[in-house]
Formats: structure tokens, C-alpha cells, sequence
């Protein structure tokens, strides 16, 4: 649906570029894009081979224990019947300690292995377990401290401060923790 919608956009402004006599300029405009996009995944690209290298050293470490027992009242808290000694626990663990740190891209290969793992476990294949819905939407909410991802775009395009976000992301994130925790006062 959405491959259809930007088609759509794009023919509307060819359209209008050619009754208004302004082709040229779309044409440039499209051009620049193009080139401005592949420079901005060339660097997306880097930061995201990086820090999947680190989950991955991390993970063939003893970093992944010391993560386990750090998230271990978090995800008892919220994953109460997943076994500590799980695959599934290692891939959560993973994939939130990936998620504070901000690094989003580099969460999805663990939290695929844990929607994997929790799906094993599911007796209804056809829907979702509670632990599974419950992983996606955290997973979807991705809890950040630092916003590496953000961090890496506004470096890819040119900003002058690209880390300046760091302590805005961080009230926004109290505030909407400070909201949940406030709306849900049973769960804590």
C-alpha cells in the first residue's frame, strides 16, 4: 500500500513539474535525492554493521550474563513464565539492552530469535502467545537512552551538533516512562 501511495506522489509532482514548466526542477530534484539517499545509507550502513558487531562480540561473551542479571527484575517483572536459562530470555535481554542503547537495527536479529523461541513455546500456533504480543510492543516502543540511529543520520546529513539530541531524547523518555508508570500504578 505504501509503494502505491508514493508512486501516486510522484506522479502528481512530475504532472504538476510539467504543467507549470517546472520539469527541470524536479528532474534535478529527483536526481539530488537520489544521490543525497544512497550517501545517507552508505553511512547508515557503517553505523549499522558496527554496532552489530558489537551485539555479536557481546553475545560470544560473558557481557551477555552481565546483561541477563542487570534486565533479570525488569523481565521477570514482565515475562514472569519465561525460564531464565531460555534462549528466548538471552534474545529479550539482547534485544532491550540493544533498544536502551538505541541501536534498533541492531535489536531486530535478536528480537526475531526470541519471537522464534516464544513461538515454540506457543500452543496455538495460529495467534500470538501474551508473551509474544507483549515483546512486540515493547519491542516497537524501543525504551532509548542514547538514539545512535538518530545520532547517525543527522551525522550522515551534516549536522552540526549530530549528539546534541542525546539530552532531549533522554527528558522525552522520562516523561513518557513517568506517564506509563503514572497511567499503570497496579503493574509497578
Amino acid at each position: 500500500m505504501l509503494n502505491k501511495i508514493w508512486c501516486f506522489f510522484i506522479l502528481i509532482a512530475i504532472i504538476f513539474g510539467i504543467l507549470s514548466g517546472n520539469y527541470s526542477n524536479v528532474n534535478d530534484a529527483i536526481f539530488s535525492s537520489i544521490e543525497d539517499t544512497v550517501q545517507l545509507i552508505i553511512t547508515m550502513f557503517g553505523s549499522l554493521c558496527f554496532w552489530n558487531g558489537i551485539m555479536n562480540i557481546v553475545k560470544n561473551t560473558n557481557l551477555i550474563k552481565r546483561i541477563k542479571k542487570i534486565l533479570k527484575p525488569i523481565i521477570k517483572l514482565i515475562f514472569p513464565k519465561i525460564n531464565e536459562e531460555n534462549i528466548a530470555y538471552e534474545n529479550i535481554s539482547m534485544n532491550m539492552a540493544s533498544n536502551l542503547l538505541g541501536l534498533g537495527n541492531a535489536a531486530t536479529p535478536c528480537g526475531l530469535k526470541a519471537m522464534e523461541e516464544l513461538n515454540k513455546e506457543n500452543i496455538n500456533k495460529n495467534k500470538l502467545s501474551n508473551d509474544m504480543m507483549l515483546f512486540m510492543l515493547i519491542n516497537t516502543a524501543s525504551l532509548q537512552i542514547i538514539p545512535t540511529t538518530i545520532i547517525s543520520i543527522r551525522m550522515g546529513l551534516g549536522s552540526k551538533n549530530p549528539s546534541g539530541i542525546i539530552l532531549r531524547s533522554v527528558v522525552c523518555e522520562y516523561n513518557n516512562f513517568y506517564c506509563y508508570v503514572s497511567y499503570n500504578k497496579n503493574i509497578f
